[in-house]
């Protein structure tokens, strides 16, 4: 899933991501709308990570989120 993708299912892909990362408040899914960099800010500061571990994090969520929407034909 590539990031326009991504932007223009985020909607969607709040629910997935609020249950990846339950300390993530409504406020830091609504700021990030989609965009990786902002997401994975986020993820770096509610869980005390560093930065490449938050992209990873993000990046192993977004490949698992396009292969979900592939499957249910998104």
């Amino acid at each position: 899933m590539n990031e326009d993708t991504m932007k223009g299912q985020w909607k969607q892909l709040v629910g997935e991501a609020k249950r990846q990362w339950g300390k993530l408040t409504d406020d830091d899914l609504l700021r990030a709308e989609g965009d990786v960099e902002k997401l994975a800010g986020s993820v770096q500061e509610r869980y005390g990570v560093t930065r490449d571990e938050a992209h990873a994090q993000v990046k192993t969520w977004r490949e698992n989120a396009s292969k979900a929407a592939d499957r249910a034909g998104m």
